[in-house]
């Protein structure tokens, strides 16, 4: 064997760099006749690059090596940035270098060890809607369990030594896990995934491949992106429609080929293997290098892709297609939920179901009648409830008239109603002479207001009133309405019209 140097950096992979061929190895445990069969006398230079010295010197320590010598290799140890190491680029290994999770998708649980932690914040979003930033830690590990997010996959919840990990992330080669506990370089670690979250993602993912080359297949329909959702996964199909009779093929021929029990393995292919261009994808990153990894279900479809998948189509279960909707640019989503996620819809449909058939005193298949009816119903007694607040919003504003208070400030709030009811009464009154201070709703809370007079003193006063009631409104020709928060303070605003009729007749 030629002289052949090898170097070290501190990644969590071996690289090995011939004029052939590039191979990265997940653990320096390469063999001696491994090492022969790979190089050719005088003409190979190799670069290995070990998780850190100290496996250099473990590996150096087995029998027949020596310090300076590795399975009969020439060992230049050199303490420089990887970036740096000959023929080598961390960046550019991002792609080709596999996290445990990836080579073993059922992995639940694993020992490791922290590379480094550094201080962090994470970007939230509560329930609420509130956005929120948490401090804590990005973690590095040499390997790790937990798929950081991408390829339209979430990313795994679980935890580092019972410590929560709040996200994961990838940034180069390595995977970012965010925690709020600091762990120290060095420390090893247990890896423990979240299995129901994971195994729903592998599920959803399977099925989404298996969709995507079932709908291709049959109809031609190209999927451009899709998302995996919290409740349902969305498949974007480059075509303006999808038919009913083509969704049902499709969702007949998945769950054939999942009674099938296909398998499904993932391999590794070099970029300038021919059968890369066969495989199905949307193209690489822009960091990649090394190996293509690519999911193959077995004679349905290969695809490039980075995500945890099933090993077998019967993991599916089943898949339920729940529909199309209309998507962006001329596309059709394509709605779609895979194991798990199917028999947790059955359970809250028959639950719904149960309760419908509780309410409505009728069995499943009247529902639908049960609810028509009940529709014409309300919306007959809307139309009677509107003209008979139509007819009272008349009688009001003539006995508002007709008040011997009349003049000056007139108020009147009513629970019932709307804007429609106050804008009758203030048709009917149709002074412009006297501000007309109507609203309805919540006596302490919500609800709407309607300011109606002279033209200059509505657009001079209906903004504060509106301040007052802590709401919004707009208005014009001597008519200012909006919402109000506070109805409660409704005795202010009457205070405050008052004010302004004594200052005006003052000023007179």
């Amino acid at each position: 064997m030629a002289c052949t140097n090898v170097y070290w950096a501190a990644v969590p992979c071996i690289h090995v760099s011939t004029p052939r061929r590039n191979l990265v190895f997940p653990q320096p445990r390469l063999r001696e006749a491994e090492l022969s069969a790979l190089t050719s006398p005088g003409r190979a230079q190799f670069y290995f690059v070990f998780r850190s010295f100290q496996s250099l010197q473990t590996v150096a320590r087995r029998p027949g090596t020596s310090a300076n010598r590795v399975f009969g290799l020439s060992v230049r140890p050199r303490a420089v940035q990887c970036a740096r190491v000959p023929a080598f680029s961390a960046s550019r290994e991002t792609a080709a270098m596999a996290f445990r999770c990836q080579r073993d998708s059922y992995a639940r649980e694993f020992t490791t060890t922290v590379v480094s932690c550094r201080p962090a914040e994470l970007q939230t979003e509560g329930s609420n809607g509130k956005k929120a930033v948490l401090s804590g830690f990005q973690v590095v590990l040499e390997d790790t369990l937990l798929f950081p997010e991408g390829g339209g996959q979430p990313d795994d919840h679980g935890t580092i030594n019972d410590i929560s990990v709040l996200r994961v992330t990838r940034r180069g080669a390595q995977a970012d896990h965010f925690t709020q506990t600091a762990l120290a370089p060095g420390t090893e670690v247990q890896v423990r995934v979240d299995w129901e979250r994971r195994f729903d993602h592998m599920q959803q993912h399977s099925g989404q491949h298996l969709i995507t080359a079932v709908a291709d297949h049959l109809f031609g329909l190209k999927t451009t992106s899709w998302e995996l959702g919290r409740l349902r996964s969305v498949i974007e199909l480059d075509s303006p429609s999808v038919t009913a009779e083509q969704v049902a093929a499709i969702e007949q021929s998945v769950n054939e080929k999942i009674r099938d029990r296909l398998p499904v393995n993932v391999r590794e292919l070099s970029l300038d293997d021919p059968e890369v261009e066969q495989v199905r994808g949307r193209g690489l990153p822009d960091d990649h290098a090394g190996p293509v990894r690519v999911v193959t279900i077995e004679s349905v479809d290969s695809n490039m892709c980075c995500g945890t998948h099933v090993s077998n189509l019967s993991d599916l279960q089943v898949i339920k297609i729940l529909g199309t909707e209309k998507g962006k640019k001329n596309k059709t989503n394509l709605a779609f939920l895979a194991g798990n996620r199917v028999l947790k819809w059955m359970e809250r449909s028959h639950g719904t179901e149960k309760a419908l058939t509780t309410l409505l005193k009728c069995g499943a298949e009247d529902h639908v009648e049960a609810v028509k009816k009940l529709q014409n119903s309300t919306k007959l007694l809307q139309k009677n409830n509107l003209n008979l607040l139509r007819d009272l919003a008349v009688h009001i504003a003539h006995s508002l008239r007709n008040s011997p208070d009349w003049g000056g400030v007139v108020t009147l709030h009513r629970k019932e109603g709307d804007s429609e009811f106050m804008n009758i009464i203030a048709n009917e009154i149709g002074s412009e002479e006297t501000l007309l201070f109507l609203t309805v709703g919540d006596e302490k809370g919500a609800g709407l207001f309607l300011l109606a007079g002279p033209a200059e003193a509505v657009e001079t006063l209906g903004p504060r009133v509106a301040e007052v009631l802590e709401g919004k409104g707009a208005g014009k020709k001597g008519r200012f309405q909006g919402k109000a928060t506070k109805m409660s303070r409704r005795a202010e605003v009457q205070a405050l019209l008052q004010d302004y009729i004594s200052t005006q007749s003052a000023e007179e």
